[in-house]
């Protein structure tokens, strides 16, 4: 048997769920195919933030954004990387998307007043209103659909099923502390003891499992057919046309022929081992992707002819600290913004040196990481966070919360260092004693003036922004203190998407390797190389652009574009 539709949706993460809901809000038959039991992809377990210049929401939120400001950084952030046309049609499209999605769906947004973008010192960068965040979802109106959304990663949920903002947290740890903070304890704890007397974890979703939910409920609404546990086999060619493809669905391989075109949203390289032997750096670990990532958009779309892009900066990068917990499970903390920026943090390589501005993005970080261990003709080493005992009790460091909690309990499992000293330190991590206590002299000497001439540190509004507010004049610095208990956290680097995909032009339309459109093939989310060619401007800048990329194949595919 074969199946008809209009357009054939393969992927159910952000990106594809906005294609096959905007395709149907168009009045095109529609048809989502997800490879695993649940939507969401590496959204689902992301922050969700989504960057979005000029829209509507950054007028209504109080810091107005204008596109050409954004325009103007980015010309700055990716100048001689090529490109140009994909970003002006994602800056030219992404307010119109925010906007239809909030006036005609449940998908809302609100833009933050304080999210700064990532690279700083740059004109027309951003403080606030270019960052989106997902409004919180009551996902129990999803009833039994509930379950097809994507739970985040176990690290990240409390009491066994429950999410929480980054603004709740000191809260939830410090319950006593004020009365304010008893308050929204007990209104965030409270309902999820009732949800789970219904459901299998708590039904408020914040963050990406907020996004997520939200687009899967506007699908619902509109009645947009998805077919689960149906992997993409492969795409059907007809006279260097694309008219369809295969999937299998209960275990049988099912034709769907698509009368206007194929949206490819797998997801991206994710845990392809081919694709990451070839074009990853030797020694990074596996992808942040959920397991069911496994590249098979690009696998398809290189198999009719695609060409690949980004291919000499694959990846997008965080550091990421592991912990195996006793039932086998790797417990992964990405060490986005909660510890690093703050003062009395250093990082250095088995060298015992500085390499990074230590409050620098995710990103940044980790690309320095890499580049300093290829310059040393090595596979990428480890890196060491390394703190005092001050540091610890006042900011937490990875899983450790602030105030020291589950300290010891950490140390027993290996997951951090403690020594007496530097110089045992040292021993501990095979590093030469001199060279780390010269690193830190050194660090303690810059941080005395409150500024960073080695590596800028502090020297951004994002930067500072992460830092401590309370620490002056450099609210990311203030010199380590050698007396007493020092410590020690191997962080590698983790992709949290890729930047290696599918060679697009402007309405989506994945590029044969003669540089030709292969009709009726599109890609979008990380199956489209990252239009910002291996940086990474600001917060949520893979969601945002495979948003408005999934918004523009739709239109394209329906004649509005």
């Amino acid at each position: 048997m074969v199946k008809q539709v209009d357009v054939l949706v393969i992927g159910g993460g952000a990106a594809g769920m906005t294609a096959a809901l905007t395709a149907k809000r168009e009045g095109l038959d529609v048809l989502l195919c997800e490879k695993a039991p649940y939507v969401g992809g590496i959204t689902a377990t992301s922050g969700g933030t989504t960057w979005v210049p000029g829209t509507h929401l950054s007028d209504k939120a109080g810091v107005p954004d204008k596109v050409d400001d954004a325009r103007t950084f980015l010309s700055h952030v990716c100048a001689g990387r090529g490109g140009d046309d994909l970003r002006e049609a994602f800056l030219q499209s992404g307010p119109e998307m925010i906007k239809e999605l909030d006036e005609h769906t449940d998908v809302k947004f609100v833009a933050a007043t304080a999210h700064p973008d990532y690279i700083g010192n740059l004109p027309g960068e951003a403080y606030g209103g270019r960052a989106l965040a997902p409004v919180p979802f009551e996902a129990a109106v999803l009833g039994k659909d509930f379950d097809r959304v994507l739970p985040p990663r176990r690290e990240f949920m409390g009491l066994g099923g429950m999410m929480v903002n980054r603004s709740e947290l000191d809260a939830l740890l410090n319950p006593f502390k004020s009365a304010d903070n008893f308050k929204t304890t007990m209104k965030v704890v409270l309902p999820y003891f009732k949800d789970r007397l219904k459901f299998k974890r708590g039904t408020r979703l914040v963050m990406g499992n907020a996004l997520v939910g939200r687009l899967y409920y506007s699908l619902m609404k509109h009645q947009v057919p998805v077919w689960f546990e149906s992997p993409l086999v492969r795409l059907t060619l007809e006279a260097g046309r694309v008219v369809g493809a295969v999937v299998k669905q209960n275990g049988v391989e099912t034709e769907i022929r698509a009368r206007k075109g194929v949206v490819l949203a797998t997801g991206g390289v994710g845990h392809n081992q081919a694709l990451r032997e070839r074009f990853f750096p030797k020694g990074t670990p596996d992808s942040y992707a959920p397991e069911s990532n496994t590249g098979d958009g690009i696998q398809a779309g290189t198999a009719v002819g695609a060409a690949l892009a980004n291919q000499e900066n694959p990846a997008l990068w965080f550091p990421t600290s592991y912990n195996k917990l006793d039932d086998g499970y790797q417990a992964m903390w990405p060490h986005i913004i909660l510890d690093r920026a703050k003062p009395g943090l250093l990082a250095v390589l088995p060298d015992g040196k500085r390499f990074v501005n230590e409050s620098n993005s995710y990103h940044d970080f980790s690309s320095a990481q890499i580049r300093r261990s290829q310059e040393q003709g090595a596979a990428v080493l480890p890196a060491y966070l390394i703190v005092d005992d001050a540091f610890v009790n006042k900011y937490g460091l990875g899983f450790i919360m602030p105030g020291g909690k589950s300290l010891q309990h950490y140390l027993q499992r290996g997951y951090l260092k403690k020594a007496a000293n530097l110089r045992d330190l040292a021993a501990m991590l095979d590093i030469n004693p001199d060279t780390l206590e010269a690193t830190v002299a050194r660090y303690n000497e810059l941080a005395a003036t409150g500024e960073d001439s080695d590596f800028g540190r502090g020297s951004s509004k994002m930067n500072r922004f992460n830092g401590d507010a309370n620490v002056q004049p450099n609210p990311c610095l203030r010199p380590f203190i050698t007396q007493g208990a020092v410590y020690a956290l191997t962080v590698k680097p983790a992709d949290l998407a890729g930047s290696l995909g599918l060679a697009c032009n402007t309405v989506g339309q994945v590029l044969h390797e003669n540089s030709q459109a292969i009709e009726g093939l599109y890609a979008c989310g990380n199956d489209l190389a990252s239009i910002f060619k291996g940086t990474y401007p600001g917060p949520g800048t893979t969601i945002g652009p495979g948003m408005v990329f999934g918004w523009r194949i739709a239109k394209h595919l329906a004649g509005k574009l």
